[in-house]
Protein backbone atom coordinates (compact mmCIF):
# COMPACT_ATOMS: atom_id res chain seq x y z
CA UNK A 1 0.00 0.00 0.00
CA UNK A 2 1.42 3.38 -0.92
CA UNK A 3 1.23 6.58 1.12
CA UNK A 4 0.54 9.11 -1.49
CA UNK A 5 -2.19 11.21 0.92
CA UNK A 6 0.75 11.80 2.93
CA UNK A 7 3.43 12.49 0.07
CA UNK A 8 2.56 16.64 0.20
CA UNK A 9 1.32 16.82 3.74
CA UNK A 10 3.91 19.24 5.37
CA UNK A 11 1.51 19.51 8.81
CA UNK A 12 0.77 22.92 9.17
CA UNK A 13 4.60 23.72 7.67
CA UNK A 14 6.31 22.23 10.60
CA UNK A 15 7.63 19.16 7.63
CA UNK A 16 8.18 21.81 4.63
CA UNK A 17 10.66 19.35 2.62
CA UNK A 18 10.36 17.98 -0.81
CA UNK A 19 9.27 14.08 -0.57
CA UNK A 20 11.61 11.99 -2.25
CA UNK A 21 11.36 8.29 -3.07
CA UNK A 22 13.82 5.38 -4.08
CA UNK A 23 12.23 2.59 -5.58
CA UNK A 24 12.71 -1.16 -3.66
CA UNK A 25 11.57 -4.12 -5.59
CA UNK A 26 7.69 -2.30 -6.60
CA UNK A 27 7.45 -0.47 -3.32
CA UNK A 28 9.07 3.37 -2.32
CA UNK A 29 11.01 4.08 0.49
CA UNK A 30 10.56 7.83 1.08
CA UNK A 31 13.72 10.18 2.37
CA UNK A 32 14.47 13.84 2.66
CA UNK A 33 17.65 14.91 1.18
CA UNK A 34 18.50 18.99 1.83
CA UNK A 35 21.22 20.98 2.00
CA UNK A 36 25.07 20.14 0.67
CA UNK A 37 28.40 19.13 1.90
CA UNK A 38 29.45 16.35 3.72
CA UNK A 39 26.54 13.96 4.40
CA UNK A 40 24.66 13.95 7.88
CA UNK A 41 22.14 10.71 7.49
CA UNK A 42 19.21 10.26 10.40
CA UNK A 43 17.76 7.14 11.31
CA UNK A 44 14.39 6.93 13.43
CA UNK A 45 12.61 4.03 15.15
CA UNK A 46 9.92 2.71 16.35
CA UNK A 47 6.63 4.17 15.82
CA UNK A 48 8.40 7.34 14.43
CA UNK A 49 9.26 8.44 11.01
CA UNK A 50 11.80 11.11 9.96
CA UNK A 51 9.49 14.01 11.20
CA UNK A 52 11.50 13.47 14.43
CA UNK A 53 13.88 14.74 12.88
CA UNK A 54 12.41 17.72 11.43
CA UNK A 55 14.52 20.76 13.14
CA UNK A 56 18.05 19.15 12.76
CA UNK A 57 17.29 19.30 9.12
CA UNK A 58 16.27 22.51 9.10
CA UNK A 59 19.59 23.87 11.21
CA UNK A 60 21.81 21.52 10.07
CA UNK A 61 20.89 21.86 6.16
CA UNK A 62 22.75 24.99 6.34
CA UNK A 63 26.07 23.72 6.04
CA UNK A 64 25.85 20.00 5.21
CA UNK A 65 23.91 17.60 3.20
CA UNK A 66 21.02 16.08 5.34
CA UNK A 67 19.04 13.00 4.59
CA UNK A 68 16.44 11.47 6.56
CA UNK A 69 14.53 8.33 5.52
CA UNK A 70 11.71 6.97 6.48
CA UNK A 71 12.06 2.98 7.03
CA UNK A 72 9.13 0.91 4.63
CA UNK A 73 6.06 0.83 6.20
CA UNK A 74 6.87 4.20 8.23
CA UNK A 75 5.98 7.75 7.56
CA UNK A 76 5.63 8.80 4.13
CA UNK A 77 7.27 5.13 2.56
CA UNK A 78 4.90 2.83 1.35
CA UNK A 79 3.82 -0.35 3.36
CA UNK A 80 4.03 -3.31 1.23
CA UNK A 81 1.92 -6.34 2.55
CA UNK A 82 4.28 -8.74 1.42
CA UNK A 83 7.61 -7.31 2.89
CA UNK A 84 9.08 -9.11 5.54
CA UNK A 85 9.40 -6.40 8.86
CA UNK A 86 12.37 -7.80 9.92
CA UNK A 87 15.99 -6.12 10.37
CA UNK A 88 17.53 -7.78 7.94
CA UNK A 89 15.36 -6.42 5.43
CA UNK A 90 15.34 -3.18 6.91
CA UNK A 91 19.17 -3.21 6.85
CA UNK A 92 19.09 -3.90 2.78
CA UNK A 93 16.79 -1.19 2.22
CA UNK A 94 18.80 1.49 4.11
CA UNK A 95 21.78 -0.05 1.80
CA UNK A 96 20.40 0.56 -1.15
CA UNK A 97 19.42 3.95 -0.21
CA UNK A 98 22.41 4.72 0.93
CA UNK A 99 24.81 3.38 -2.28
CA UNK A 100 21.53 4.82 -4.32
CA UNK A 101 22.94 8.11 -3.46
CA UNK A 102 27.06 7.46 -2.87
CA UNK A 103 27.13 8.95 0.11
CA UNK A 104 30.74 8.93 1.48
CA UNK A 105 31.81 10.96 4.49
CA UNK A 106 28.87 10.07 6.42
CA UNK A 107 27.98 11.20 10.13
CA UNK A 108 25.24 8.38 11.18
CA UNK A 109 23.03 9.79 13.67
CA UNK A 110 20.67 6.56 14.86
CA UNK A 111 18.17 5.82 18.01
CA UNK A 112 15.82 3.43 18.95
CA UNK A 113 15.70 0.76 16.41
CA UNK A 114 17.50 3.26 13.82
CA UNK A 115 20.52 1.96 15.72
CA UNK A 116 20.79 -1.54 14.58
CA UNK A 117 19.89 -0.67 10.80
CA UNK A 118 22.20 1.83 10.45
CA UNK A 119 24.70 0.31 12.30
CA UNK A 120 24.43 -2.79 9.97
CA UNK A 121 25.00 -0.24 7.18
CA UNK A 122 28.09 0.71 9.18
CA UNK A 123 29.12 -2.55 9.55
CA UNK A 124 29.43 -3.72 5.97
CA UNK A 125 30.77 -0.41 4.95
CA UNK A 126 33.20 1.31 7.33
CA UNK A 127 35.05 3.61 4.78
CA UNK A 128 31.63 5.39 3.90
CA UNK A 129 31.49 6.20 7.87
CA UNK A 130 33.16 9.62 9.47
CA UNK A 131 31.56 9.84 12.65
CA UNK A 132 28.69 8.03 14.70
CA UNK A 133 26.03 9.49 16.94
CA UNK A 134 24.12 7.10 18.48
CA UNK A 135 21.26 7.58 20.89
CA UNK A 136 19.39 5.72 23.22
CA UNK A 137 20.19 2.07 21.26
CA UNK A 138 20.94 -0.71 21.84
CA UNK A 139 22.80 -4.07 19.67
CA UNK A 140 22.83 -7.30 20.90
CA UNK A 141 20.79 -10.75 21.61
CA UNK A 142 18.90 -10.73 24.98
CA UNK A 143 19.30 -13.57 26.48
CA UNK A 144 16.66 -16.75 26.47
CA UNK A 145 14.17 -16.41 28.87
CA UNK A 146 14.42 -12.93 29.16
CA UNK A 147 11.34 -10.72 29.26
CA UNK A 148 10.51 -8.38 26.40
CA UNK A 149 8.90 -5.29 27.48
CA UNK A 150 5.86 -5.93 25.08
CA UNK A 151 5.44 -9.32 27.26
CA UNK A 152 2.89 -7.81 29.57
CA UNK A 153 0.70 -6.84 26.50
CA UNK A 154 0.78 -10.46 24.62
CA UNK A 155 -0.15 -11.94 27.91
CA UNK A 156 -3.22 -9.87 28.40
CA UNK A 157 -4.23 -10.60 24.65
CA UNK A 158 -3.69 -6.82 23.72
CA UNK A 159 -0.39 -6.58 21.61
CA UNK A 160 -2.06 -7.17 18.46
CA UNK A 161 -5.21 -4.62 19.49
CA UNK A 162 -2.55 -1.96 20.40
CA UNK A 163 -0.02 -1.59 17.64
CA UNK A 164 -3.37 -2.20 15.21
CA UNK A 165 -4.45 1.08 16.13
CA UNK A 166 -1.20 3.30 16.41
CA UNK A 167 -3.46 6.37 16.21
CA UNK A 168 -4.56 5.47 20.37
CA UNK A 169 -1.23 3.69 20.35
CA UNK A 170 0.79 6.63 18.98
CA UNK A 171 0.00 9.77 21.77
CA UNK A 172 -0.08 7.28 24.83
CA UNK A 173 3.48 5.98 23.71
CA UNK A 174 4.55 9.22 23.77
CA UNK A 175 3.04 10.11 27.35
CA UNK A 176 5.16 7.43 28.68
CA UNK A 177 8.75 8.58 26.66
CA UNK A 178 8.55 12.03 26.39
CA UNK A 179 9.84 13.94 29.18
CA UNK A 180 8.37 17.56 27.98
CA UNK A 181 4.98 17.26 27.83
CA UNK A 182 4.76 20.03 27.01
CA UNK A 183 5.67 20.13 23.62
CA UNK A 184 3.31 17.66 22.51
CA UNK A 185 0.94 19.68 20.01
CA UNK A 186 -2.25 18.66 18.22
CA UNK A 187 -0.07 19.35 15.09
CA UNK A 188 2.74 16.73 16.40
CA UNK A 189 -0.14 13.96 17.03
CA UNK A 190 -1.18 14.67 13.69
CA UNK A 191 2.04 13.85 12.05
CA UNK A 192 2.77 10.69 13.81
CA UNK A 193 -0.27 9.52 13.94
CA UNK A 194 -1.10 10.24 9.99
CA UNK A 195 1.45 7.49 9.11
CA UNK A 196 -1.18 4.68 10.41
CA UNK A 197 -5.11 5.76 8.95
CA UNK A 198 -6.10 2.19 10.13
CA UNK A 199 -4.84 -1.45 10.45
CA UNK A 200 -3.66 -2.24 7.15
CA UNK A 201 -1.21 0.26 7.84
CA UNK A 202 0.22 -0.63 10.88
CA UNK A 203 2.37 -4.11 9.70
CA UNK A 204 6.05 -2.23 10.32
CA UNK A 205 4.49 -1.00 13.72
CA UNK A 206 3.10 -4.64 14.49
CA UNK A 207 6.16 -6.19 13.62
CA UNK A 208 9.09 -4.22 14.69
CA UNK A 209 8.71 -5.09 19.16
CA UNK A 210 8.68 -8.49 18.03
CA UNK A 211 11.81 -8.45 16.42
CA UNK A 212 13.53 -7.59 19.00
CA UNK A 213 16.01 -10.76 19.33
CA UNK A 214 15.29 -13.03 22.44
CA UNK A 215 17.66 -15.64 22.59
CA UNK A 216 19.72 -17.13 19.42
CA UNK A 217 16.97 -18.97 17.97
CA UNK A 218 14.95 -15.79 17.38
CA UNK A 219 14.68 -15.29 13.39
CA UNK A 220 16.57 -11.68 13.69
CA UNK A 221 19.20 -12.95 16.40
CA UNK A 222 21.66 -13.91 13.31
CA UNK A 223 21.46 -10.12 11.92
CA UNK A 224 21.69 -8.80 15.30
CA UNK A 225 24.95 -10.65 16.26
CA UNK A 226 26.40 -10.05 12.90
CA UNK A 227 26.41 -6.47 13.75
CA UNK A 228 27.55 -7.08 17.67
CA UNK A 229 30.33 -9.20 17.03
CA UNK A 230 31.98 -6.21 13.90
CA UNK A 231 31.46 -2.91 15.81
CA UNK A 232 34.88 -3.48 15.99
CA UNK A 233 35.35 -2.23 12.77
CA UNK A 234 34.20 0.98 13.96
CA UNK A 235 36.06 1.59 16.75
CA UNK A 236 38.40 3.93 14.82
CA UNK A 237 35.49 6.24 13.99
CA UNK A 238 34.77 9.75 15.93
CA UNK A 239 32.14 8.54 18.16
CA UNK A 240 29.46 10.26 20.26
CA UNK A 241 27.02 8.83 22.24
CA UNK A 242 23.56 10.74 23.60
CA UNK A 243 21.37 9.72 26.17
CA UNK A 244 18.29 10.61 27.40
CA UNK A 245 18.73 9.47 31.14
CA UNK A 246 15.10 9.31 31.62
CA UNK A 247 14.35 5.99 29.38
CA UNK A 248 12.33 3.85 30.25
CA UNK A 249 12.81 1.67 26.97
CA UNK A 250 16.64 1.91 27.26
CA UNK A 251 18.13 2.96 30.56
CA UNK A 252 20.36 4.31 31.29
CA UNK A 253 22.31 1.14 32.83
CA UNK A 254 23.01 0.52 29.05
CA UNK A 255 25.69 3.09 29.21
CA UNK A 256 28.14 1.19 30.42
CA UNK A 257 28.04 -1.32 27.58
CA UNK A 258 28.56 1.25 25.08
CA UNK A 259 31.50 2.65 26.60
CA UNK A 260 32.55 -0.70 28.05
CA UNK A 261 31.54 -3.16 25.19
CA UNK A 262 30.21 -2.09 22.00
CA UNK A 263 32.82 1.11 21.68
CA UNK A 264 34.82 1.41 23.94
CA UNK A 265 36.61 5.13 24.41
CA UNK A 266 32.74 6.72 23.06
CA UNK A 267 32.57 10.52 24.11
CA UNK A 268 29.27 10.39 26.40
CA UNK A 269 26.53 13.29 26.54
CA UNK A 270 24.26 12.13 29.18
CA UNK A 271 20.73 14.67 29.08
CA UNK A 272 19.17 14.53 32.30
CA UNK A 273 16.15 16.09 31.40
CA UNK A 274 15.05 13.87 28.08
CA UNK A 275 13.53 10.67 27.59
CA UNK A 276 13.52 8.12 24.85
CA UNK A 277 12.46 10.54 21.86
CA UNK A 278 15.23 13.22 23.20
CA UNK A 279 14.71 14.73 20.23
CA UNK A 280 11.55 15.88 20.69
CA UNK A 281 13.19 16.61 24.21
CA UNK A 282 16.27 18.30 23.52
CA UNK A 283 16.64 19.18 20.11
CA UNK A 284 18.37 22.25 20.52
CA UNK A 285 20.95 20.56 22.27
CA UNK A 286 21.55 17.45 20.11
CA UNK A 287 21.74 19.81 17.04
CA UNK A 288 24.59 21.84 18.36
CA UNK A 289 26.70 18.31 19.64
CA UNK A 290 26.15 17.29 16.16
CA UNK A 291 27.19 20.77 14.49
CA UNK A 292 30.48 20.89 17.06
CA UNK A 293 31.22 16.88 16.25
CA UNK A 294 30.96 18.02 12.73
CA UNK A 295 32.90 21.20 12.62
CA UNK A 296 36.51 20.80 11.76
CA UNK A 297 38.18 21.11 15.28
CA UNK A 298 35.16 19.00 16.62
Amino acid sequence: MERRYMEDETFNGSFPYKPRFMSLDGYRMHYVDEGTGEPIVCLHGMPTWGYLYRKFIKHLSKTHRVVVPDHVGFGKSDVPAGMEYVMEQHVDNFTSLMMELDLHDITLVVQDWGGPIGLGFAVEYPERISRLVIMNTSIGVARGGTKPWYQDLEDRGVYEAMFSNMKDTVPFLFKQSIHHQEVINDTMLQAYTAPFPNERYCIGALAFPRDIPIGFSHPSAPAMQHVRENMHLLHSKEKLLVWGMKDPVFPPSIIKRWTEKLLPGIQVKRINDASHFLQEDAPGDIIKMISTICSPSG
